[in-house]
């Protein structure tokens, strides 16, 4: 749809009005993004921005349309490893339908103990074109899923928003979750604003030590920590409906690793004094040695249920009252 510049103030104060009725009744974002044009633009500008990619926070400046490959190894088409309703997610994602998760190969951060680590470094995926997306899409909604959950998107963003465009052609309409490592570019992020309704990204690190050793991104706590707060602009706390399942918002995920090496504390004084002692975190336990861990480091070892404990007793302490 087309604005002309004399209206374009008018206009924007009209969508971020209807932004801020939708985040009341919680229809899902980017069916407002679709019928207005803003997401046909968003999509567009973020394919744009293949030539140069940037999209990240790597800034590999590679021309991804003529299939050069920076970190993330993708080129204009993303891969797909796997999809289908999933059971593990978290219980406000699950409900009684799953969560229609997408799983996106390769990734931009790619660390080394990831426990997916086929899928983020091996490759494990299939080239597959922003139509086949928007048709997974739609059979996790036939399938009944409460959401269409894109886990590892930030290096596909475009691809991604490309196949939101074609699936609300068709009639999607329940919510699309961002389901990140956290390392995402602020400016990318603020493309996807109306268009997202949960952003679920981990809070890996506060330790730089750890960050780098690990995935090569000493910036990680700095980066994180700008996405975390641009996301809770744009979609505040989380929302559930009378059944519990979550609509909008944001969530937290924090993966305790031994011997702290994740910087728990840091992380939970972050996020009650930064971004809000209500934001739904999840504190999780289930980390064990995988991928390239060093045999004998401090890595290689799975968590202790004291340190599990002790992750969330410092989240309590902290003033963090939503944990999941």
């Amino acid at each position: 749809m087309y604005i002309h510049p004399a209206n374009w103030l008018y206009d924007s104060l009209q969508y971020l009005k209807i932004l801020y009725i939708l985040n009341k009744i919680m229809i899902p974002l980017y069916r407002t993004a679709y019928t207005s044009g803003v997401l046909g633009r968003a999509a567009m500008e973020l394919s744009e921005a293949l030539h140069d990619c940037t999209l990240c926070p790597r800034k590999c400046h590679v021309n991804r349309h003529k299939q050069a490959t920076g970190t993330c190894k993708t080129g204009s088409r993303a891969l797909v490893s796997s999809y289908g309703p999933h059971v593990g997610e978290e219980g406000c994602l699950v409900g009684h339908g799953g969560s229609g998760t997408i799983f996106f190969t390769h990734c931009n951060l790619r660390c080394s103990f990831c426990q997916n680590y086929e899928i983020s470094h091996l490759g494990d995926g299939k080239e597959v074109s922003e139509s086949e997306i928007a048709a997974m899409m739609l059979d996790l909604q036939m399938r009944g899923c409460h959401n269409i959950n894109f886990v590892t998107p930030s290096h596909v963003v475009p691809q991604m928003v490309m196949a939101i465009e074609r699936a609300c052609e068709q009639g999607l309409r329940i919510p699309i979750v961002y389901n990140s490592s956290g390392y995402d570019s602020v400016e990318t992020l603020r493309q996807l604003e109306g268009i997202i309704d949960i952003y679920m990204p981990d809070l890996k690190f506060s330790r730089k030590d750890t960050a780098s050793e690990t995935c090569n991104a000493p910036d990680y706590f700095d980066v994180a920590r700008a996405a975390v707060r641009e996301m809770q602009r744009q979609v505040g706390e989380l929302k559930v409906d009378d059944k519990g399942i979550a609509r909008r918002g944001l969530l937290i995920r924090h993966l305790v690793m031994p011997g702290d090496a994740a910087g728990t504390e840091l992380i939970m004084d972050f996020l009650a004094k930064e971004v809000s002692v209500d934001t739904a975190l999840n504190i999780m336990p289930q980390y064990r040695p995988c991928g390239d861990v060093v045999a004998g480091s401090t890595l290689d070892r799975p968590v202790t249920m004291e340190e599990f404990h002790n992750a969330r007793e410092t989240a309590k302490a902290k003033g963090l009252r939503r944990l999941l």
